[in-house]
C-alpha cells in the first residue's frame, strides 16, 4: 500500500501545481480577459513557426538520420551522442552560438561578404525558426535514428537478394518507419515551440514575431493584464492537447517484426553516389550543430577574465535552482513511474510556465514577500516543466521491473522498503541518473520564470547572460555563457555517469 499511496499523494501534488496556479490567477483576474489584435498576431505568428519549425526539423532530420543508421565510420558514436547536445543545451547559450555563426557580425555573413552576396538577418521569423531547428533536429534524428537501428538486418538482405531498387526499398522499408514515428517527433517539436520563450525574447523582431508564451510576459510583466494572460494560457494549452490528439489519430503503430539481433552490413546505399549523399548529410548536420557550439567555447574562453562576483553569484543561485527541481522532480517521477503517471504530468509541459510562476506568487504573497521567494519558485517550475521527460525515461525502466521481478517480491513477501531498497532503486539506477542529468541541465539553462520576478540580487546565470547581452557586454556575456554551457554540461555528465556506476546490468 505504501508505493500506492505515495503515488496518490504524487499526483494530487502535481494536479494541485498544476491546476491550481492556473485558477489563481483566474480568480485574481476575475475571468479571461479579451484578445487584442496583437494577441491573434502573436497566435498567427507562433504557429506559423512552429509549423515551419517542426516540419524544417522532422524533414532534414529524414536524410541525416538514415545517412548514421546504414554507414559505419570512425568517430560515428561520439558524433551520435554530440548531435543530442543541443536539446540540453542553455537556450541563451545556443543563441549567442548562432549569433556568431549567423549573425551580422558572425561567420556566414562575411564568408557571404567576401563572395559579394547578400547579408543573412538572423532576427524575426527566419531567426526563431533557425534557433528552433537547432535545438529540435537532433531530437528528431535521434528518434528516427533509433527506429531505423531497430530494423532487423534481415530485412534489408532480404530486399538485397530480391534485388530491389532504391525506390523499391523505400516504399516497403523506409517510408512506413518514416509515417510511424514521424507524426509523434512532429508533435513533439511542435509543442516545444508553441510555449517557446527565450528564443522569441531575443531573436524575435518586434511585434511581428512574438509567440503568445512572449505575448504572456508582456501582458504580466508590462501591463499586470492577468485575464488576458490566463486567456492566452488556456488557448496555448488547448492547441499543444489537440496536437497531442491528431498524432496519436495520424501516428502508425506497426513495427517491422522481430529479428536474430546479429549485426549485419547494410545491404542498402553501397554505391559511389548513396555514400556521398550520405556523407554531404553527416558533414553538413555536423557543421550545422557543432560549430555554434564550437563558437561559444572559443568566444567565451577571453571571456572568463571579465566574469565578476555579480556573475558568480549568478552561478550559484543557478546551481542551487538546478540541483533542487533535480531532487523534486525525482521524488516526483519515482512514484509515478509505475501508476501510469505520465498521462498527468503532460499538462505541465503544454501549461505557460510564466502562468504557472504568477500565480505561485499571487499565492505566496499573501504568506511571504513573494520576490523573496524567486529562486524556489523557479526551482519548483523547472521541476514541473522537467517530469514529463523525466517520466518518458523512467516509465518503461519501472514496468518491466516490476513485471519481472514481481511475483518474486510477492512470493518473498518482501516489505516495500526491501522492495525499494534491494532490487527497484538498483535496477533503475542508470534510467535514474539519466534522468536526473536531463532535468539538472534544463534547469540551469532556464530563462523562464525568473525574467519575471528577479531582482538583480536573485538572478540566475542565463538571466545575467541575458542582461551583459542588453547593455551590449559582449565579451562578458560570451565568457559567462561558456560558464553556463559548462555547468549545465556537466551537471549532466555527472549525474548520468553517477547512474551508470556500478549500476547492475
Amino acid at each position: 500500500m505504501a508505493p500506492r499511496a505515495l503515488a496518490i499523494a504524487a499526483a494530487l501534488a502535481l494536479a494541485v501545481l498544476t491546476l491550481g496556479p492556473v485558477g489563481v490567477v483566474l480568480a485574481r483576474a476575475g475571468g479571461f480577459g479579451a484578445f487584442g489584435p496583437g494577441d491573434w498576431q502573436a497566435l498567427r505568428f507562433t504557429l506559423w513557426q512552429a509549423f515551419l519549425s517542426a516540419t524544417f526539423s522532422v524533414v532534414l532530420a529524414v536524410p541525416v538520420a538514415k545517412a548514421l543508421a546504414r554507414r559505419r565510420f570512425a568517430g560515428r558514436g561520439v558524433l551520435v551522442t554530440l548531435l543530442g547536445a543541443p536539446f540540453i543545451l542553455p537556450v541563451i547559450v545556443a543563441v549567442m552560438g548562432l549569433i556568431a555563426v549567423f549573425g551580422q557580425a558572425g561567420l556566414v555573413n562575411r564568408l557571404l561578404g567576401a563572395l559579394g552576396g547578400p547579408n543573412l538577418d538572423i532576427y524575426g521569423l527566419h531567426g526563431v525558426v533557425l534557433a528552433h531547428v537547432f535545438f529540435n533536429l537532433p531530437l528528431a534524428v535521434r528518434m528516427l535514428f533509433s527506429a531505423w537501428a531497430a530494423v532487423p538486418a534481415e530485412h534489408f538482405r532480404l530486399a538485397a537478394s530480391l534485388g530491389l531498387s532504391p525506390r523499391a526499398q523505400w516504399c516497403v522499408i523506409d517510408a512506413p518507419l518514416i509515417l510511424r514515428v514521424l507524426p509523434g517527433a512532429f508533435t513533439v517539436i511542435f509543442v516545444i515551440c508553441l510555449t517557446s520563450f527565450a528564443v522569441a525574447l531575443t531573436l524575435g523582431g518586434g511585434p511581428r514575431a512574438t509567440t503568445v508564451e512572449l505575448a504572456i510576459y508582456q501582458a504580466m510583466r508590462f501591463d499586470f493584464d492577468l485575464g488576458r494572460a490566463a486567456a492566452l494560457a488556456v488557448m496555448q494549452l488547448v492547441l499543444a492537447l489537440a496536437a497531442g490528439l491528431v498524432a496519436l489519430r495520424v501516428a502508425g503503430q506497426a513495427g517491422f517484426g522481430a529479428g536474430r539481433d546479429r549485426i549485419m552490413p547494410r545491404w542498402d546505399g553501397q554505391g559511389g553516389l548513396a555514400r556521398g549523399w550520405d556523407g554531404m548529410w553527416i558533414v553538413a548536420a555536423a557543421l550545422f550543430l557543432l560549430v555554434p557550439l564550437a563558437a561559444v567555447v572559443l568566444r567565451g574562453l577571453p571571456g572568463l577574465l571579465l566574469i565578476t562576483p555579480d556573475t558568480l553569484r549568478a552561478a550559484g543561485h543557478s546551481l542551487m535552482v538546478a540541483l533542487g527541481s533535480t531532487v523534486l522532480c525525482m521524488a516526483w517521477a519515482l512514484p509515478l513511474a509505475t501508476r501510469r503517471g505520465e498521462l498527468l504530468a503532460l499538462p505541465a509541459i503544454a501549461i505557460s510556465p510564466l502562468v504557472l510562476g504568477t500565480g505561485l506568487f499571487l499565492i505566496l504573497r499573501n504568506f511571504v514577500n513573494p520576490f523573496d521567494m524567486a529562486l524556489p519558485v523557479t526551482g519548483l517550475v523547472n521541476a514541473l516543466m522537467a517530469l514529463p521527460f523525466a517520466l518518458r525515461i523512467l516509465r518503461p525502466e519501472a514496468e518491466a521491473v516490476t513485471r519481472d521481478y514481481g511475483r518474486l517480491r510477492a512470493s518473498l513477501r518482501m516489505t516495500p522498503l526491501a522492495w525499494l531498497r534491494l532490487v527497484w532503486l538498483p535496477r533503475l539506477r542508470r534510467p535514474m541518473g539519466f534522468a536526473a542529468g536531463l532535468t539538472a541541465a534544463l534547469a540551469m539553462g532556464d530563462l523562464g520564470v525568473i525574467a519575471l520576478f528577479a531582482d538583480p540580487d536573485r538572478a540566475t546565470l542565463p538571466l545575467q547572460v541575458y542582461r551583459l547581452m542588453g547593455s551590449y557586454q559582449m565579451e562578458a556575456a560570451a565568457g559567462a555563457a561558456l560558464l553556463l554551457l559548462c555547468t549545465s554540461l556537466g551537471l549532466f555528465w555527472l549525474f548520468d555517469r553517477g547512474g551508470r556506476l556500478g549500476a547492475e546490468a
